[in-house]
This record gives structure tokens, C-alpha cells and sequence, in this order.
């Protein structure tokens, strides 16, 4: 794909979030997931961390895998698509404001249409960095994107309530300062209720904001989530989570009943066939 191509993606990812109505970005895990989900009718696209950790046999979390690995898998995805693509970039794969800044460039270097940083540290005793330097990080971020003569669609996520603070008040303190930094989008993985949300919409007001759906606890439609004002909703590792569910069940049910009537509700072989052979 030229440059010219991958920067006009850039540009249509973009509107996205500008133009008027809500909009999901479903979240691949491989190159096939990709391909499956344009043809199914998805306007962009969103990589997921825990997705590609147990694509690799490794559990989900910032030390499992590497910046390069994340960046061969958002490689992958883009050739295997011809939407816009934006990657979970962790914590941007380092604590520097500086390491942030040089995965952005990285991630834009890929073909990426978007990326996400995150104020979680990935360490258990600490989980979340402190205001100030949190804050740094989504600057330095910020700055990289500037820095390119093409947009880069910069999420900047707060994750208080995923990582056992369920303060609400720093939540948004700290979304409102990302914003005010220069993020293009705001995420808070985590909130539940509609109070929740309508609060965090209007605090990062006229920024849009990414839910999550596919969490427990958290059961909103696509025209409840646009009532409330979400611009955009993304699925985590919900799909995946989704498609190991149904292998689970199929091999419980092998196991369990020595039957394996699972195949009839699978995907016709067929059918999968078919929609790879058409790309």
C-alpha cells in the first residue's frame, strides 16, 4: 500500500470521529478477524492487546508482549484490510513521556491510522501513574502526532476503574487534562451506569469519547450509547473472548457427552472459504 493510500486512511479515520452519529470499531485479533470484519461491513478497526497475547499463548498484560511483536501483528492487519486501523498501544511500552512519544512515531511509521495510551503502569503494588506524569506521557504523545504531516488519531485512556479504583472524580480530572493536552479521543474502560457516562461525555466535551461494550457489568445498545452522547464504541477482547467461548463449548461438549453436534452451529467451511477466496 503507498503512502499516499495509508495517509488518505489516516484522513477518513479521522472524519469519523468528526461527522455527526456513532459508530463501532470492532477489535481484530489476527489478519483473518480483520478481513472477516470489513466484509461484515465495519468502517475501521481497533488491534486488542489481551486478543493478540492469547493468539500467542501468553496472557494479556504489559510485560507479555513486546512493542515489536504488537507492531508485526498492526502490520499484518493492515495488509489483510483496506480500513482504517487503530492500534491498543498499552502503555505506550515504556514509562518515559519519551518512550510514548517515539511508539507513536512507530505506530504512524506502520500505517496506523490511530493508536492508544494508557495511564495504567502494568505493575501491581502501583497500577496507575501519578497525575502529573500520566499527564506528560499524553503530551509527549501528543507532541509525536503534531510531528507528522498526516493526522494520527491519539486515544488517550484513563484506567482508574479497571485496575480497582473506582474513583470517578480522578477518572475524569484526568481524562479533562488529556483533552485539554491535545488527545483526540478520550477513554475511560470501565464505566457502567449512564450517570457515569453522561458525566464523562460532558466533561471532555466537544473531544469524543470511546465505550467499551462486550465488559460485565455494562449492557447499553448502539442508540442508548449515541442518546447519551458516545461517539464511539469499541468491543476489547470481547470477539475473542467471544470465539473461545464457543471452542470451549465444543470441546466440553466432546469431552463431557462424547457427542459433536457444536458443528452444526459452526461456520460452514464453505462459507469461510469463500469470503477468503473474494478478498
Amino acid at each position: 500500500m503507498s503512502n499516499q493510500s495509508s495517509h488518505t486512511k489516516n484522513h477518513i479515520f479521522q472524519q469519523l470521529h468528526q461527522q455527526s452519529g456513532i459508530f463501532v470499531i470492532p477489535n481484530p485479533w489476527d489478519a483473518g478477524s480483520a478481513c472477516l470484519l470489513e466484509k461484515l461491513g465495519f468502517k475501521a478497526l481497533a488491534t486488542t492487546s489481551a486478543g493478540l497475547a492469547f493468539s500467542l499463548a501468553k496472557p494479556d498484560g504489559h510485560a507479555s508482549i513486546k512493542r515489536e511483536q504488537a507492531l508485526e501483528n498492526v502490520k499484518a492487519i493492515i495488509s489483510a484490510t483496506s480500513l482504517p486501523v487503530s492500534a491498543d498501544l498499552e502503555n505506550g511500552y515504556g514509562d518515559s513521556p519519551e518512550t510514548c512519544a517515539e511508539t507513536i512515531l512507530l505506530a504512524a511509521k506502520s500505517g496506523l491510522s490511530g493508536g492508544s495510551i494508557e495511564d495504567a503502569t502494568g505493575r501491581p503494588d502501583s497500577p496507575i501513574y501519578p497525575f502529573e506524569q500520566a499527564l506528560e506521557r499524553v503530551k509527549a504523545a501528543v507532541a509525536a502526532t503534531k510531528s507528522l504531516p498526516y493526522p494520527f488519531t491519539l486515544t488517550a485512556r484513563a484506567e482508574n476503574l479497571i485496575y480497582g479504583r473506582p474513583n470517578l472524580a480522578d477518572t475524569i480530572k484526568r481524562l479533562e487534562a488529556y483533552a485539554d493536552a491535545g488527545a483526540d479521543v478520550l477513554f475511560a474502560p470501565g464505566l457502567k451506569t449512564a450517570e457515569e457516562i453522561s458525566a464523562v461525555v460532558k466533561a471532555v466535551a466537544p473531544r469524543p469519547l470511546n465505550v467499551i461494550m462486550g465488559m460485565a457489568g455494562s449492557s447499553f445498545s448502539i442508540t442508548q450509547l449515541e442518546d447519551l452522547g458516545v461517539k464511539r464504541i469499541s468491543l476489547g477482547s470481547s470477539l475473542v473472548r467471544a470465539a473461545y467461548g464457543a471452542f470451549f463449548r465444543a470441546v466440553e461438549e466432546m469431552q463431557t457427552k462424547g457427542t459433536f453436534s457444536y458443528a452444526i452451529e459452526a461456520k460452514p467451511y464453505a462459507d469461510l472459504n469463500k469470503l477468503f477466496n473474494d478478498r
